[in-house]
């Protein structure tokens, strides 16, 4: 691609949100739609956590980008360095320069590993592994099946990240794998957790609190992983109460890094003023830029106040097609995101407790009087085989 092009609307990111987004606006009747995204692999993350659990494998979480982008929808295979937003200008990485009459940015989270000192060379090595690295995530079940005694341990860091409840999933389901094994009660389990309680949201803590017992996991809550020592297999962990330390052995290290959004997108104007996390500035109803009203967010790249997941993200895909569409005619915003979010969290190899709620992480079942957070079979059906299903077939198509 060479020299400068315009789009009517210029969608940064190919992942959930910008291919659901992109088929909805086209469906609506958008026909000038561009989405740049540097990737040839489309991944459904979700299927991370059962990866590294040994119940799915890696090709079921991959197409190509091509398959997966919507008919009449053009794809930049370009990565976006910079926006100027009083411009209507994005460049991108070749150099060119691509102008737009309306602009989304949701190019996802950046992982973070170098905040964590020794933590990128720790889950490289053979004793480490993350499963929010499409890579890293067989090896996290092959090194926790081959675990028969020792110290396993799990991390999850503070701050915004893409489906919080995600850092826990691979440790419930390794821990009824070795239970089933008989050698759960041969292996120590620690979960460090930046919160002061599982995950925050009542019910769901109950029902959480009752499997890390079950499991017999060691719960580190108010902490965090600080550094490893991957050599001496290692991870200091800080209790943030007190400020206390604690150095942990272990056998086998399962981390999430911390998350921001991307370094290039922390530099142009649309975060907030003194938002260091590099977030789009936008109505959390209406996901509308504050200041650029040209310009809108949602994902996780979008500073709203909600959980970043995929289930947030298809609530929100539909409020901003209709804003962006309304926009362009000049008329008002009416459609409103209302914080929902939701998480899956696998309680067990069959079993999931499904965690509904809001921005301010109070329960928000889709079922009124339906009590979702308890354990169940059926939730664990929906989650493993119906969801992907409703991903690869209705979602990034713009119909769900």
């Amino acid at each position: 691609m060479a020299g400068q092009e315009h789009h009517d609307v210029l969608i940064i990111g190919g992942g959930n949100a910008g291919i659901s987004l992109a088929a909805r606006l086209h469906r609506y009747g958008v026909t000038d739609v561009a989405v740049a995204e540097p990737k040839d692999h489309h991944l459904y993350q979700p299927l991370f956590s059962h990866i590294a659990g040994g119940l799915a494998t890696a090709s079921e979480a991959i197409r190509p980008q091509a398959s997966v982008t919507p008919r009449g929808v053009i794809w930049l295979r370009d990565a976006a360095t910079g926006i100027d937003a009083a411009a209507n200008t994005v460049t991108l990485a070749s150099g060119a320069r691509v102008t737009y009459g309306q602009l989304v940015v949701c190019p996802g989270l950046h992982l973070d590993w170098d905040q964590v000192p020794g933590l990128a060379d720790a889950v490289h090595s053979p004793h480490g592994a993350s499963h929010y690295e499409f890579e890293l995530a067989p090896k996290a079940w092959t090194l926790l099946s081959s675990l028969k005694a020792g110290t396993a341990v799990f991390t999850m860091p503070a701050g915004p990240i893409k489906c919080g409840g995600a850092a826990q999933k691979p440790m419930y389901l390794a821990c009824d794998y070795w239970r089933e094994q008989g050698v759960l009660d041969d292996i120590r389990v620690v979960m460090v957790q930046p919160y002061p309680t599982v995950f925050g949201v009542p019910g769901v803590d109950e029902e959480l609190d009752r499997k890390v017992a079950e499991y017999g996991i060691e719960l580190r809550l108010n902490s965090e992983l600080v550094s490893v020592d991957p050599a001496a297999r290692t991870a200091r962990i800080r209790n943030n109460s007190d400020g206390g330390t604690e150095d942990l052995g272990y056998d086998v290290l399962n981390a999430v890094p911390p998350q921001s959004a991307p370094d290039w997108l922390k530099r142009t104007d649309l975060p907030a003023p003194g938002d260091s996390g590099g977030f789009v500035q936008v109505d959390a109803e209406t996901l509308q830029h504050v200041r650029y009203p040209n310009v809108w967010s949602l994902g996780d790249a979008a500073g709203t106040t909600n959980s970043k997941c995929g289930g947030a993200l298809r609530k929100q895909a539909k409020v901003l097609a209709k804003n962006l569409v309304a926009a362009r005619k000049g008329k008002p915003l009416k459609a409103k995101y209302n914080g929902y979010a939701v998480c899956p969290f696998t309680a067990s190899r069959s079993t999931v407790i499904f965690a509904e709620f809001d921005d301010r992480y109070q329960p928000m079942p889709t079922i009124p009087r339906v009590p979702t957070w308890k354990e169940s079979r059926a939730s664990w059906v929906v989650d493993r085989d119906i969801f992907p299903q409703v991903y690869w077939n209705l979602i990034l198509k713009g119909r769900a």
